[in-house]
């Protein structure tokens, strides 16, 4: 959702290059003429003329290839995420493919697609059948089972050839970690579509309009948070004379992406699913540490007494969303995002509904520190070996980035069949949060109706400019993006401070997928959603201390020696 700004720097570079293979030229031509060597001067010239061709592909990121380039790939897709999009359009039909072969000659052609539900499905069919497309996107376990079974071509030449300026600048906005992670005997074999680590930060969104009405103040301790919850549940927050609300929402999956319990854990320093340094300065896995005992102990207290909700462990993130939306619970943890959705639907449905967020509470009052990853990494671009042409996922990285900025503003809408979500690969800026924030509220202070032409992904700049200035001129439909991404307290804005204080605490582990974790992941994460429902829900807290003996003994002693070995090379 940035954008490709460089289009002049490359043609002055081209032009450039062309104009010092001219000047060899003539040197040439000065040589042959003083011999009077005709020969000479003909083998200049052409040697000129694929001088310019070789420098001119070299550096063109969007060169178009002289004939046509197939190129295979598989797709999960969901619906498209705008409405205006035409009905009955279909993948193959997306109007990026088009453009993509007008512009570079590739032809994009998909082995299958199906729904995001059963993607993970047939994509592990796939592998079993070695029926792999040519360009693929992937996790990082994935990646390193691909990585390690020779799947992978290695794409150092490509990028360091083909990479446009802008995406040479994402790349390196965070020191060149996330690259360096999928490198391996100093060879590049992905591409990391990875974003600011600060986005993962855990704020606690609250109901201000009930606090309000139970007369109560924002939490800083836990034991306010309890308090809160409790008038949430008994004290009839939202004033229609049934006790029908619970304190804060839970879903099934106790660690997981949203709605789960990670900021609370924080708050008893806490830190599951997360690598953090023990006393002897090795990594230890946070979700077997002794902090996490008060924290269960906690939640199972607040279960007991209906602060939350009786059938977490049925709900998936749509259920919890459903109370969310129908004003049944009054605060949830999350990150910075949450006003976009859901709890702008909430604020739709129920026009009293007021948020705001907070930083997480913890023991002591003191703010709590949210645990936060070095490298933040959602997908990897990788090549099949057996592709002859690696460069063209470089180009159709490109490519999107191109096809995102100013210049197709007005034509690339889903209304005429460009459905984004739908195009792969797709590599963004990973700093682009920030980026809203800045340029918007300098637009704003400035008064001035656009954003900077020169910014990648102009879209998703100029979009929040516009819903700030409807929401500041009285129209509430422009709250989600401007709470999430604008306002300086609202979900951005907090997180950013809390950045900037150095409130939080690093996962120190940022590499590949050990062997360990890629055998035994899995099966690790689900003993620990497992046993952690089951205590909630009024098991033994005793039970923990099992859990921690069956946690080591099923692969989670190798995998922190193979995380510990990664630490110790990292280090030097």
């Amino acid at each position: 959702m940035n954008r490709w700004a460089s289009s002049f720097l490359i043609i002055s570079l081209i032009a450039t290059m062309t104009a010092c293979s001219s000047n060899n030229g003539n040197a040439a031509n000065d040589q042959a003429s003083e011999t009077d060597n005709a020969v000479a001067t003909n083998n200049a010239a052409t040697t000129t003329e694929q001088t310019d061709d070789a420098a001119t592909e070299n550096v063109d990121p969007l060169g178009k290839y002289p004939e046509t380039l197939t190129v295979t790939e598989v797709l999960g897709y969901g619906p498209p995420e705008d409405p205006k999009t035409p009905a009955g359009l279909t993948p193959d039909q997306n109007a990026y493919l088009k453009d993509l072969k007008e512009q570079l000659n590739i032809d994009l052609k998909y082995k299958w697609t199906v729904p995001t539900d059963q993607y993970e499905q047939k994509f592990s069919l796939s592998i079993a059948s070695g029926d792999l497309p040519d360009i693929m996107d992937v996790d990082i376990r994935n990646f390193e089972k691909f990585k390690n079974q020779g799947v992978l071509a290695d794409l150092t030449d490509a990028y360091d050839k083909y990479a446009s300026p802008t995406l040479r600048k994402f790349m390196e906005s965070d020191g060149g970690q996330a690259m360096k992670s999928l490198t391996s005997d100093g060879k590049l074999y992905g591409i990391p579509g990875f974003e600011e680590p600060f986005l993962s930060t855990q704020i606690l969104w609250i109901r201000a309009d009930w606090l309000k009405n139970v007369n109560l103040e924002a939490p800083k301790s836990i034991d306010d948070l309890e308090q809160i919850a409790t008038a949430f549940v008994n004290n009839d927050p939202d004033k229609n004379g049934k006790k029908d609300t619970y304190g804060l929402a839970l879903q099934k999956n106790i660690v997981n992406w949203g709605f789960d319990t990670r900021g609370l854990f924080f708050g008893f320093n806490a830190y599951p699913s997360g690598w953090i340094k023990g006393s002897d300065g090795k990594l230890v896995p946070g979700e077997i540490q002794p902090e996490m005992k008060p924290a269960l102990s906690k939640l199972q207290s607040w279960y007991k007494n209906g602060i939350l909700d009786k059938e977490f462990a049925l709900k998936d993130e749509n259920k919890v969303v459903e109370d969310i939306v129908g004003s049944k619970v009054g605060m949830l943890y999350g990150e910075w995002w949450l006003p976009n959705w859901p709890l702008n639907l909430n604020k739709d449905a129920d026009p009293n509904a007021e948020w705001i967020c907070v930083q997480i509470p913890s023991l002591d009052g003191s703010p709590g520190k949210s645990l936060v990853p070095k490298v933040r990494m959602g997908h990897i671009v990788v090549v099949n070996s057996k592709f002859s042409n690696p460069e063209a996922a470089i180009k159709m990285i490109n490519f999107y980035i191109e096809m995102n900025t100013k210049a197709h503003y007005d034509t690339n809408k889903p209304e005429n069949g460009y459905v984004y979500n739908w195009f792969v690969p797709r590599i963004y800026n990973p700093v682009e949060i920030q980026t809203i924030h800045d340029e918007v509220n300098n637009a704003i202070a400035n008064k001035v109706n656009s954003v900077s032409e020169d910014i990648p992904y102009y879209v998703n700049i100029q979009k929040p400019l516009e819903a700030t200035q409807k929401f500041l001129a009285g129209d509430k439909t422009g709250w989600g993006l401007y709470s999430s991404r604008v306002s300086k307290d609202g979900g951005w804005g907090l997180t950013s401070q809390i950045r900037d204080s150095n409130q939080f605490v690093y996962n120190e582990f940022y590499g590949s997928a050990t062997e360990s974790q890629v055998e035994n992941g899995a099966q690790l994460d689900k003993l620990m959603n497992e046993t952690f429902t089951k205590i909630i829900m009024g098991e033994s807290i005793d039970s923990f201390d099992k859990f921690v003996s069956s946690w080591k003994a099923l692969g989670g002693d190798d995998v922190t020696a193979e995380v510990n070995e990664w630490h110790s090379s990292a280090s030097k």
